[in-house]
């Protein structure tokens, strides 16, 4: 390239940045703006602490990867701190002191990211890291990062500390070993190899949700750790800088498969029938050692889980018996693939509701013209532009538009159940999935049955894939007979055993929640506000998210009343921080937090809690607390004052959506003040009377 990805200015050697990772990330940031690299360094932390609050990016032996794309940022580019003191980034095994932030411009092009995964994967490497630490001046570190990004040609000398001399031998010692046929430090054949002649051979897939650096991390380590073992390994990273498949013969000749993963094997399928291990990209990172003695420990048990897949070529139709995740894992796993599928249908359908309710006012939902639907949809089919009905273009513009929001509202359970399904057995589970969904619809188990039937035709499927058939019949198996049985079993199931039942605890549910006044409304909004901003987005928030807006598809004042509660709640959290880190005691927060307050008005209007995120990163256990105070008592005010909302999303922005604006905008203003004192009061609790920045809690507590 021409513009090196790291400079001098991006370099600081045994620098104090702070006690924690935000003032680390936020130091760095700052760097890489000083040096022209992004032109909003304060967007580039935000993003950056939103991914390590999803993951922290510590890695063993002192080092962490914090790494973010973001718009402002010009080109791939690398800041790297030598910290003294260290700071904790999560890592296994304690703090960090050497911190590399990396920087990639949204939608970077290939080459900027194979830069990326080579640093992560040099990262791997104890003589480069042993001579980052040695390193004496700025300009040996950039040599040290250039020559690992970009290998210099054979014979060219590799840039070394003199102190990582120790490392760089015992590398060279162990290659030469390795290329004689003896590991370094024995003098027997390793424990991965079968005979003199053929060791034993595993093949690994590694990936990561972003793709820049875990990924290859992980595939380096293992294949370190193979090599230690005297083990023939491949691995396939299926990242950001391209993946090249394995050829047929590698998988062949493989004994064992590691999937470290933490999205989704592309091409699963290949490796039907081999016994796997599988885990999350950090554990391939933290103990690289284990999973390969447990790769081969599999490959000697005849009862190890196996990779399951359809044999018709088709990349999609891969399920794995999964190793290393244990069942209450992947039923997780699989419930929250199906509400992130389900999400879009929810916002489609009820923000188009609530458009036709503002233009033709909330009689369309009644059935009045023909009992048998909606004035909304008896409009949309029977008038047109050239026959308007009787409200004229307004009535019949928001007639049509509630009419497909309701259709697409009537997708939410088919789509819940079909994606669960997928998660479980890839896309074979997807159309007995949908009938799971559309069964549970039609027999009035709503989104109750679409859980238990999307689980259901999952592990049905997955069992029919199991099933031996003859060598002519295997390529029909995921495109004609898994999703043939598979809807005729889960249908029948349905129909003939569990429809009934679920529709009758899902009509017991809705009469209790109807049914709900006073102390019992009020404590049902309680738990629904705490749910929403125990975790800002994570999985219990997704719980109540998705209780209120399946409600939406069934109607009635309580489901109505139950969406204002968790939108509200929702808001609180970043208008409190907003508030607080703005207004109310800007001297208690740094100067990226304060920024991050800025925007955080916006995000807290629109309905997105993680707005909140950046705060609760560095410091969860005075934020977290603060924010369930305030969603909870604006859950309760909600209740209490029977606000009812018709859209699922979009805050201040949908006020024509609610029958009482009012007393919604009073239940928000109590909950985010409320969280906002609690906030600046614990902060100010472990204040340093010194300085105008809180202290870390951990601090005061000692």
């Amino acid at each position: 390239m021409s513009e090196q990805i790291i400079t001098t200015s991006t370099v600081n050697l045994d620098v104090d940045a702070g006690g924690d990772p935000s003032s680390v990330i936020n130091h760095l940031a700052e760097n890489l703006g000083a040096a022209g690299r992004t032109g909003d360094p304060a967007e580039l932390a935000r993003a950056a602490l939103a991914r390590e609050a999803k993951s922290a990016t510590g890695l063993p032996g002192g080092i962490a990867i914090p790494h973010a794309r973001a718009a402002s940022v010009s080109q791939a580019s690398l800041a790297m701190a030598r910290l003294s003191p260290k700071v904790d980034f999560g890592a296994p095994d304690g703090p960090a002191d050497l911190v590399f932030l990396i920087a990639a411009p949204e939608g970077g092009a290939a080459e900027h990211m194979k830069l990326l995964s080579s640093l992560a994967r040099a990262l791997v490497r104890p003589d480069f890291v042993a001579s980052l630490r040695a390193a004496a001046t700025d300009d040996e570190v950039v040599a040290l990062v250039d020559a690992a990004i970009n290998p210099p040609a054979a014979g060219t000398p590799v840039p070394t500390a003199p102190t990582a001399a120790a490392a760089t031998a015992a590398t060279t010692t162990a290659a030469t070993s390795k290329a004689a046929g003896t590991p370094a430090g024995r003098d027997t054949a390793p424990a991965g190899q079968a005979g003199a002649d053929k060791p034993r051979s595993i093949v690994a897939i590694t990936a990561c949700p972003t793709g820049i650096a875990h990924t290859y991390m992980a595939a380096d380590a293992l294949k370190y750790a193979a090599e230690r073992a005297g083990v023939d390994f491949h691995v396939e990273p299926q990242g950001s800088s391209g993946t090249t498949p394995f050829t047929p013969d590698v998988i062949a000749g493989a004994d064992a498969v590691i999937f470290a993963t933490d999205v989704g094997v592309k091409g699963k399928n290949r490796f039907h029938g081999k016994p796997v291990i599988e885990s999350g990209v950090k554990r391939a990172i933290n103990e690289p050692d284990a999973m390969i003695a447990e790769a081969l420990a599999a490959a000697d048990n005849p009862h190890a889980a196996v990779v399951r897949a359809g044999e018709s070529g088709d990349a999609a139709a891969g399920a794995t018996e999964r190793g290393g995740l244990s069942l209450g894992k992947q039923v997780q796993q699989a419930l929250m693939t199906g509400v992130s599928y389900m999400i879009p249908f929810v916002a489609a359908g009820g923000l188009l509701i609530a458009l036709g309710f503002l233009l033709a006012g909330y009689q369309i939902g009644n059935k009045n013209i023909d009992k048998t639907m909606t004035d909304g949809a008896y409009i949309a089919l029977h008038n047109s532009l050239w026959d308007l009905p009787a409200g004229g273009l307004g009535t019949y513009l928001g007639a049509v538009s509630y009419a497909i929001g309701t259709l697409a509202m009537g997708m939410l359970v088919p789509a819940l159940a079909g994606y669960i399904a997928f998660a479980i057995a890839d896309r074979p589970g997807i159309a007995p999935g949908f009938v799971a969904g559309l069964v549970s619809v039609a027999v009035g188990a709503s989104f109750i049955g679409g859980l238990v039937g999307g689980l259901a035709a999952g592990v049905i499927c997955l069992w029919i894939s199991r099933i031996p058939l003859p060598q002519w019949a295997r390529g029909l198996q995921p495109v004609v007979i898994i999703p043939l049985f598979g809807s005729l079993i889960i249908g029948a199931i349905m129909f003939m055993f569990l429809g009934k039942p679920l529709a009758w605890l899902t009509t017991a549910m809705n009469n209790g929640l109807s049914h709900m006044t006073g102390g019992s409304a009020i404590v049902l909004g309680i738990v629904l506000g705490l749910m929403m901003c125990v975790d800002l987005g994570g999985p219990v928030n997704k719980a109540a998210y998705l209780f209120a807006t399946t409600g939406l598809a069934i109607g009635g004042a309580a489901q109505l009343e139950i969406m204002a509660a968790v939108m509200c709640a929702g808001m609180v959290p970043p208008l409190a921080m907003a508030l607080a880190s703005t207004v109310l005691r800007p001297k208690l927060f740094t100067e990226p937090e304060r920024e991050n307050g800025k925007a955080a008005w916006l995000l807290g209007a629109s309905f997105i809690s993680e707005g909140a995120i950046p705060f609760a990163a560095t410091d969860p256990l005075r934020v977290i607390p603060s924010m369930m105070a305030g969603g909870a008592l604006s859950g309760a005010l909600i209740m209490a004052f029977d606000v009812q909302l018709r859209a699922p999303h979009g805050g201040v922005f949908v006020f024509f959506a609610m029958n009482a604006w009012w007393w919604f905008l009073v239940a928000l203003a109590a909950g985010t003040a409320l969280s906002a004192v609690c906030v600046v009061a614990a902060k100010q609790w472990g204040r340093n009377p010194e300085h105008t920045e809180v202290a870390p809690l951990e601090t005061v507590a000692a």
